[in-house]
């Protein structure tokens, strides 16, 4: 039972701390309830004062605002009376010039009627005043017309004429001035040797015992030699030395460089010769390549291997006397020199010059003109077009298609004429300055012909009766031609034609 009490005690007790917790939380609630209806109405309080003062706040926005907006509305009100006061100023002053102007309208009107009239009456005097003048001249006024005109035009060609002339006149002096001055510098910046006698080599001899070994029993050292080289061979009376003449230049290297071995060695015999000839042949391709090389080393021109020794060939070659491989050098040099002078391509006009008488060193061997077998050598081997011309073209056999041509006839005059270069007989002398005058005699109306200057101009005096001014020019044209076909020549010949009328009278 006393569990029962306990446990009726303990349940009664829960069941009271229950009731009494119930009754402690349904208060707690309703405080807080209470608490949260005074934070709510406080908060409605605050609020309504809140939307009052933003409401008085954009209210005062609102009037400021308008207040702005009034000021403005009246100072564009101002502003425009303004405008409209200087609009009615400006209307006013525009109305009064429209009537000044309608005023000067009518004025002008009347003075346009008053020039009519003046014109008319002007018109009627200018044609009483042509019919006067035309009944004075005896002619119309479009033939008065025509005639000024004529005379307009013919003042105006022979005013244009002379200024032409004058221009013409001042430009080719200026010109020759110029060619002047830079021939005279390439020809100052190169010098170079004379021409030297070339039909002869001599070979010294240790004594004159050798001159017996060269001819050989009977002759027949000497036929030898001769008849492998094709050189003759002189043993006179000069002490230690034998000489060798041909016009041949290689078949007189090639001899002397035999001859030069037999004497070193001694023994001279024919089957010596032929070896010692064969020898020298060798050493001759040998010294015609390097000839060709030294002469591209030289110019600073990178030749093709088959131009080199046809280079080389022309160092045993010559005209007039001047050896060609130094007249090529030369001409080289100078086209290279006139070339810098004028601002073109140095290397170009040196190669050009270098290769300018190739055909000279096959000429024999081959038909045609040393222009034309240059350039066709040049173009084989792979030259340009412009060298090509260059070639063909030195001797004026071709036009020139650039100035490289003029540059290369320029330096092969200078090398050919200048004092000293080559050598010509006297009797050849003679000789091409009769065919010059015989050429010029053959002419109709020459009355005398002279060659001056070694040949290089040729002064021809015509009859004026039977020559006139457009005779003589062509006559000048015709007698050039016919020296250029029938002659050769070094350089140029100038042909002079002198047409003078001389009249003489006496005063007794």
């Amino acid at each position: 039972m006393l569990l029962i009490y306990i446990g009726i005690s303990v349940v009664v007790s829960l069941a009271g701390g229950v009731f009494l917790g119930q009754k402690y939380h349904e208060k707690v609630l309703s405080d807080r309830a209470d608490k949260a209806a005074d934070i709510i109405e406080q908060a409605k309080k605050t609020g309504e004062n809140i939307k009052k003062e933003k409401v008085l706040e954009g209210q005062q926005k609102i009037q400021e605002q308008r207040e702005e907006l009034e000021e403005k509305f009246k100072s564009r009100e101002k502003d425009l009376d303004k405008r409209e006061e200087r609009i009615m100023r400006k209307a006013d002053r525009l109305s009064k010039k429209s009537d000044h102007l309608e005023t000067l309208e009518e004025s002008l009107k009347e003075d346009q009627k008053k020039v009519e009239e003046l014109k008319e009456r002007g018109k009627k005097l200018i044609n009483k005043e042509k019919e006067y003048l035309e009944k004075i001249a005896g002619m119309s006024a479009k033939e008065a017309k025509k005639e000024l005109m004529e005379r307009v035009e013919k003042e105006t060609e022979r005013f244009y004429a002379r200024k032409v002339n004058e221009a013409e006149k001042k430009a080719r002096e200026k010109a020759d001035e110029k060619s002047r001055q830079i021939l005279a510098t390439a020809m100052q910046r190169y010098a170079a040797e004379q021409a030297e006698g070339n039909t002869v080599s001599s070979v010294s001899l240790p004594s004159d015992d050798f001159k017996g070994r060269v001819i050989g029993r009977n002759g027949r050292n000497i036929k030898t030699f001769e008849a492998l080289t094709g050189v003759e061979v002189l043993v006179d009376d000069t002490p230690e030395m034998v000489v060798l003449s041909s016009f041949h230049p290689v078949r007189r290297e090639i001899a002397k460089l035999a001859m030069e071995e037999l004497v070193k060695d001694g023994r001279i015999h024919p089957v010596q010769i032929e070896e010692k000839v064969d020898k020298a042949r060798e050493r001759m391709v040998e010294k015609i390549k390097e000839a060709g090389q030294n002469a591209a080393l030289d110019t600073g021109v990178d030749l093709p291997t088959k131009l080199v020794p046809l280079v080389g060939k022309l160092k045993f070659r010559t005209s007039y006397g001047q050896n060609l491989l130094r007249h090529s050098l030369e001409v080289s040099f100078i086209a290279g020199m006139l070339a810098e002078e004028l601002g073109l391509s140095n290397k170009l006009a040196r190669r050009a010059g270098l290769l300018h008488d190739i055909g000279k060193a096959v000429d024999h061997e081959v038909t045609g003109t040393h222009a034309e077998i240059g350039a066709e050598l040049a173009r084989r081997y792979g030259e340009k077009s412009v060298i090509v011309n260059a070639i063909s073209a030195h001797h004026e056999e071709e036009e020139p298609e650039s100035i490289l041509p003029v540059l290369i006839q320029t330096g092969d005059t200078l090398s050919a004429t200048r004092p000293g270069a080559r050598r010509e007989t006297y009797e050849k002398y003679i000789e091409r300055l009769e065919n010059l005058e015989e050429i010029a005699h053959s002419f109709e109306g020459v009355k005398k012909a002279n060659a001056f200057q070694a040949g290089r101009e040729i002064r021809v005096i015509v009859s004026p009766e039977e020559v006139n001014d457009n005779r003589a020019s062509k006559l000048a044209y015709d007698i050039a031609r016919e020296i250029e076909r029938d002659l050769d020549y070094p350089g140029e010949v100038k042909i002079n034609v002198i047409r003078k009328a001389q009249f003489v009278e006496a005063a007794q």
